[in-house]
């Protein structure tokens, strides 16, 4: 009979596991832009596609988060979700030989691989937070993190060294099917290995409960009707709504890398192979920005997240120039404000909704994200085609407002830091 894994193993092969798939979603969102743009794409098409992959990928978590606790199939949702990633991007190496079809079929791709992680990352945060719970959830989910970032780095210089050596593109997406599917077999045997997270830590299993009871509690809170108003946020307070919208204006008017990429080749400004190596960049700076910035939020208090708005302004108007200094100073400020957006922010949700309500807050926060990515995506892209200037100050002017709900929030005396 097998000896049990114990925790820190089972959060070390989630580790490994986020190595690879995001060596697989990262490598190929570097190239989103330019890809779609070879396909024939405009600026406003590559918006749309991007900004509504990045809403999917928030959006969808609405209904997978409460499946996955309904039906007690998190390693089913897992593995559904990485499976979708791995098998989509190396299926985009095959749009540039379908004519016109290709770009339909690879915005197709692309947004089936932002609604594998919509699918995947309710089910993986709740399977590792368990797998965590023993030796600590946050050293859990920091090596977790880690582990992730190193995949959101390589995976973008591998396609890089790819189409360099190729001159074209699609063979940068047919070789991300290797870390595609040591993700998976990884994650398959990790499954054989743990198939009742009960047998690392019998004190605690997200799956043990009979589906059944869950839908019984929904139904004797109330039915549906209930389930919806708590989906929708009803009873969440005011400043969290408010923050959520400041959040989701920093979101929407943050340009995609999409842009960013289709810019950077449509204008040539730097050679195709390039693209992903800058990528690569900003995936460094987020790393470093979500460790310093969770940091200082600890010390400093919620009032390091005003710089967000700040950040997101200036972005296109570096980023989206034909100067390569000011471009690559636009992506490090693009990587500042995404590694914040991915720690600070959700800590500060935390504090603006009570213990038992956090998780609802999480998903209807990512919904309203979702909602402003969408638009966001659409607008950006429209501008870039109309007017570069009419982009930079459409921007500027939503990031005020965002700052004016920010400022609104976080001045409050209960967010200042107790550290």
């Amino acid at each position: 009979m097998r000896t049990p894994m114990s925790s820190w193993r089972v959060v070390v092969w989630f580790g490994v596991i986020s190595l690879a798939a995001d060596m697989v979603y990262e490598g190929a969102r570097s190239m989103y832009g330019p890809l779609l743009a070879s396909l024939g794409a405009t600026a406003l098409v590559v918006g749309v596609v991007t900004g509504l992959g990045e809403a999917m990928a928030l959006v969808l978590r609405l209904v997978f988060g409460p499946l996955a606790d309904r039906t007690g199939r998190y390693w089913g949702l897992t593995i559904g979700g990485y499976a979708l990633t791995a098998v989509c991007v190396p299926l985009l190496a095959v749009a540039p030989f379908l004519g016109g079809a290709g770009l339909a079929v690879a915005a197709v791709l692309i947004l089936l691989e932002r609604s594998g992680k919509a699918i995947r990352s309710p089910s993986k945060s709740a399977l590792l937070a368990h797998a965590a719970r023993s030796l600590g959830r946050g050293r859990g989910f920091g090596v977790q993190k880690a582990m992730d970032q190193v995949g959101a780095f390589s995976g973008p210089l591998l396609v890089a060294a790819v189409v360099a050596a190729t001159g074209v593109i699609w063979p940068g997406m047919l070789v991300l099917a290797v870390p595609g599917a040591v993700a998976l077999t990884l994650l398959l045997i990790l499954r054989a290995r743990v198939p009742d997270l009960g047998a690392v830590d019998p004190a605690e299993d997200p799956g043990s409960a009979d589906p059944g009871s869950r839908l019984s509690g929904i139904r004797h809170r109330g039915g549906l009707r209930a389930w919806l108003d708590e989906a929708i946020g009803r009873h969440l307070p005011g400043d969290f709504f408010r923050f959520a919208v400041a959040a989701s204006l920093t979101t929407g008017g943050l340009v995609t890398f999409g842009i960013i990429g289709y810019h950077l080749t449509a204008d040539g400004v730097v050679p195709v192979a390039t693209v992903p190596l800058i990528y690569a960049v900003a995936m460094a700076v987020g790393a470093v920005s979500a460790l310093a910035v969770g940091w200082a939020y600890d010390r400093v208090g919620a009032h390091v997240l005003l710089v967000v708005p700040v950040l997101v302004a200036v972005v296109p108007a570096m980023a989206l120039t034909e100067s390569l200094a000011l471009v690559l100073a636009g992506v490090v400020g693009w990587g500042l404000a995404h590694g914040i957006q991915d720690s600070a922010v959700k800590a500060l949700v935390a504090e603006l909704v009570p213990p038992g309500r956090r998780a609802t807050a999480y998903g209807v926060f990512a919904g309203i994200q979702g909602a402003f990515a969408v638009i966001g995506g659409t607008v950006i892209g429209w501008l870039y085609d109309v007017s570069l200037p009419a982009l930079v100050t459409t921007v500027a002017v939503a990031q005020l407002v965002a700052l004016g709900l920010l400022w609104r929030t976080v001045r409050r005396p209960r967010l200042r830091p107790t550290t």
